[in-house]
């Protein structure tokens, strides 16, 4: 990772800050909108995952009590979705702090521009309605996690956009994600944490401010923005952005 001037500190600030508004709106895209900002400033894609589920911590800890007090979350989900979770976030950041990132960044890019037009898809599928013991949500929860630590986001893209393309109430679906996103995030960090150490990681206090002053606005704009539109620009941001890194 090259070293970042105090000047970079508030572009840190600024991708929390708006990729966390997106992502409490959304309840996806924080991840592969701080993933794929960090990798066009040059951070590698092990410190970029590392930085972002740092960051992770404080923002969904953040996002989750704005959604409880808002009362957007359904506890049956995150019970279910939790454990799968952790345990895929764990194994997926182990693999990815293992591997060289020079050899992995092409990979994740393309993961990156994958995720954004799995968003994109989604953001055209119909609705049916869906029962909370949806057999396939611990699935989804590990599968979900363990993309995400390996391509530094994709937790909510994967897992909100596949609970609410199955049915499940979108204001639940995108409250119990963040909040359950917290223990995943949790878990992956410490994995990062005991792997590469905590000096490489301290850019990402930048990005801890802007995500958490960001995490009550996303809340509230759960239940006033149009989704579709949204879901529409947030896949071009990571299509566009990801695509540089095969320029």
């Amino acid at each position: 990772m090259s070293d970042f001037p105090p000047s970079d500190f508030l572009t840190f600030v600024a991708i929390g800050f708006l990729a966390q508004v997106v992502d409490g709106a959304l309840g996806m895209a924080f991840g592969v909108l701080t993933t794929t900002s960090l990798l066009t400033v040059g951070v590698t894609p092990s410190v970029a995952s590392a930085m972002t589920h740092v960051t992770e911590c404080f923002t969904t800890a953040a996002s989750g009590l704005s959604h409880l007090y808002h009362r957007n979350v359904d506890w049956r989900l995150v019970v279910r979705l939790a454990p799968a979770g952790m345990a895929g976030g764990a194994l997926g950041a182990y693999v990815l702090a293992n591997i060289d990132g020079k050899a992995i960044e092409p990979f994740v890019s393309a993961y990156l521009i994958a995720v954004g037009l799995f968003i994109l898809y989604k953001a055209f599928q119909p609705k049916w309605p869906r029962d909370v013991r949806d057999w396939i949500v611990p699935y989804v929860g590990g599968a979900g996690s363990l993309l995400d630590a390996m391509g530094g986001g994709g937790w909510g893209p994967i897992v909100t956009s596949s609970l609410l393309g199955r049915g499940h109430e979108p204001k639940k679906v995108i409250g119990s994600t963040n909040l359950t996103e917290f223990a995943v995030t949790t878990v992956i960090s410490a994995a990062f944490i005991v792997t590469l150490g905590w000096s490489e990681l301290t850019p990402a206090l930048g990005l801890v401010l802007g995500g958490v002053l960001a995490a009550p606005v996303g809340a509230i704009l759960v239940r006033r923005l149009p989704v579709k539109p949204l879901m529409i620009a947030v896949s071009a941001i990571i299509i566009g952005t990801a695509a540089v890194r095969f320029v």
